[in-house]
């Protein structure tokens, strides 16, 4: 008995010296793939090009705030993550840091004294990066930014997310994958548009589904769940590749354009990707954001068409005419039957001037809600809230006229909005759950309080 209550005991002290090894001993940071020349420097504009493609802005400035002075909140499944001031502001921003520190936090999610970031940061994609694009960066940040100063506030989870150091082992199961740059076979464009959708532009943080770890699950290209659809704060985040998907019906031209102006014949974008659009996409060049294009267009083997042009000048806007699918209300809409269902006749009364009777809206401006993901999604929230608030496309370089939809949060009742709502999601074909005036009042109280 003795003998076994010291082998416990034996067990119970390595135990707790591995778990003080595991919170005290300073993580190791990872080495770069590829060393750069002593003398390297970046080329004109590199920089601010990065800074763009890996979408800083959008994340790094609040809604009334200087840019990248931080304070902007971002939700997750843990609570508010409270977004860092990364201007060179050395008191409240990152001024003071090295570009060991700045690789550090990019490549391992580490602050220069160790302290682990928070997996907003999407440094599971910025990994993937050059070293050149990252010190590129760096050099941009420290000698062209304005320096800040902005207290943000103070990240505060509740437990056990608040120990940071539990992200040390979050990171043996997510940071699977070497730091640097693999491109898959195939042509040099293609191969550019994988590395800005899997780095740079951390399109996964997103559109890849999470694991029961809340790691992204699919990384990488080679993943068969990369870009295979998520969700994000509420917001169903579609699914870029497969068969039945938004971008399968799409062409190469079609995709770039709603890279790059954020609309194109067939929808419009919205939520955080509006942000990215704004902030991100729409400042690449046209080859850069036909690169992706052609890139995702291609991931499971179809054909890719380039298009000589994209997003050029608009011309006259001919109206989609209804499909198959599509028939049977559009033909009912026309009637104009009194008897119609209370969610049709709410449609003709608020809708159907932007949208049509087809459901095809206006291309480039009102968006089709036949088939539309935002529509038929898992969730039901974005939906009821643009009824209820409106929504807004951004003003482009490409297309610089901002489009806004009202809201009808004071026109309508919660048993209303969820008649309209249950009917488009019935629609054209369009195959979808119900939902219920509960389901309404729920988002009109949180939209309130925000």
């Amino acid at each position: 008995m003795k003998t076994f209550l010291r082998i416990v005991a034996g067990l119970a002290l390595v135990g707790v010296v591995a778990l003080l090894a595991f919170i005290f001993v300073p993580v190791q940071r990872t080495q770069p793939a590829e060393a750069l020349a002593a003398d390297w420097e970046p080329a004109e504009g590199q920089g601010e090009y990065v800074l763009h493609a890996s979408d800083c802005v959008a994340c790094h400035t609040s809604d009334d705030g200087e840019s990248l002075a931080g304070g902007r909140a971002i939700a997750s499944p843990m609570g508010t993550i409270w977004s860092t001031n990364i201007t060179p502001d050395p008191e409240t921003g990152i001024g003071d840091w090295s570009y060991a520190d700045f690789r550090a936090a990019m490549i391992d999610g580490l602050e220069p004294d160790g302290t682990h970031l928070y997996p907003a940061m999407p440094y599971e994609n910025y990994r993937l990066m050059t070293e050149e694009d990252i010190r590129a960066l760096y050099e941009y940040i420290m000698t062209e930014v304005e320096p800040v100063s902005n207290e943000v506030q103070e990240t505060e989870l509740s437990f056990p997310f608040n120990l940071r150091f539990g992200i040390r082992a979050w990171n043996w199961l997510a940071l699977t994958h070497g730091p640097g740059f693999t491109p898959a076979d195939g042509p040099e464009l293609q191969q550019r548009g994988q590395y800005l959708v899997e780095g740079p532009g951390h399109c996964a943080a997103c559109h890849s589904p999470r694991s029961v770890f809340m790691s992204q699950d699919g990384v990488t290209a080679d993943e068969d769940s990369f870009l295979a659809g998520g969700v994000i704060d509420g917001w169903n985040a579609p699914a870029l590749r497969g068969e039945g998907t938004d971008l399968a019906k799409w062409s190469v031209g079609e995709l770039a354009a709603y890279l790059a102006t954020g609309r194109n014949a067939h929808s419009t974008a919205n939520g955080e990707m509006g942000l990215v659009v704004e902030h991100s996409l729409q400042k690449l060049t046209d080859e850069d954001n036909l690169a992706m294009a052609a890139f995702l267009k291609g991931i499971d083997g179809d054909a890719v068409d380039l298009p000589e042009s994209f997003a050029t000048a608009a011309g006259a806007i001919e109206v989609p005419t209804a499909d198959s699918a599509g028939s049977v209300t559009t033909e009912m809409l026309a009637s104009a039957d009194p008897d119609m269902p209370l969610g049709a006749r709410l449609y003709m009364d608020n809708c159907v001037g932007c949208h049509f009777a087809t459901g095809k809206g206006a291309p480039e401006i009102f968006p089709e809600l036949q088939g539309n993901s935002m529509v038929v999604g898992s969730e039901t929230m974005p939906l009821i809230s643009v009824i209820l608030n409106g929504a807004e496309v951004p003003s482009t370089a490409k297309r610089p006229m901002a489009l806004r939809m009202q809201g009808y949060a004071d026109r309508m009742s919660d048993d209303e909005v969820a008649e309209l709502v249950t009917w488009l999601r019935g629609a054209w074909g369009n195959d979808a759950s119900a939902v219920t005036a509960a389901d309404v009042a729920t988002v009109r109280e949180a939209d309130h309080g925000h």
